[in-house]
């Protein structure tokens, strides 16, 4: 909330610069401009506390472990906001304007593109999310073999459902395309072979 606040002065800046990629956007309701500077300072307000809402996250998960497994928590906290950050990144400045241009470039003179500001700040959040989180990937292969839950000879021998898993979920949180859905689903193998090779490494140190 604290964030919220302090970005709601910024909150035309930034959703002039979310606005890029399709121009400009429609306002189909009295309330809906001012109700859409408050989702903009929300997601921002989320995203800009990440970092805590990561620790309690970890903090959480990281209670259930043994005491001397509990030193991980420095290692998982940083790694893992700097995947969210580059997963958010990789989402925002990538993905979603190349969606969006594709998208629309199958208008023609009977349709034309009419994007509300609301639904607008709703996708471009809800993807960022996602992308986010889904590049927790390496840390949470890491935590699970750490943690005893999965073993590495596992993740190597279901490699193959993995990459079926992987493209299934390209396919359901990306815009239908395939060009998107590649963009997502290929830098997902990389970050399954990376988790696998820091799992193996640290199986290995143990």
């Amino acid at each position: 909330m604290l964030f919220t606040i302090l970005l709601y002065s910024f909150s035309d800046a930034l959703l002039f610069l979310l606005a890029k990629p399709v121009g400009s956007l429609l306002i189909i309701e009295p309330a809906e401009a001012f109700v859409s500077y408050i989702k903009v300072a929300l997601w921002g307000g989320f995203f800009f506390a990440s970092p805590f809402i990561l620790y309690q996250a970890w903090a959480f998960v990281v209670s259930g472990l043994r005491e001397h497994e509990k030193k991980y928590l420095a290692f998982f906290l940083p790694v893992s906001f700097s995947l969210f950050c580059a997963g958010g990144a990789f989402g925002l400045f990538l993905i979603i304007p190349l969606g969006i241009r594709l998208l629309l470039s199958f208008g023609s003179e009977y349709m034309q593109p009419m994007i509300t500001v609301s639904k607008y700040i709703s996708f471009v959040g809800t993807l960022t999310l996602v992308f986010g989180l889904v590049f927790q990937l390496p840390i949470v292969l890491l935590f699970l073999t750490k943690a005893g839950i999965v073993s590495t000879l596992a993740l190597r021998r279901k490699r193959k459902h993995a990459i079926v898993g992987i493209f299934i979920l390209a396919a359901i949180i990306t815009p239908p395309d395939v060009i998107s859905q590649l963009s997502m689903a290929l830098p997902l193998i990389v970050l399954y072979e990376i988790g696998l090779f820091f799992a193996t490494c640290a199986q290995k140190n143990e």
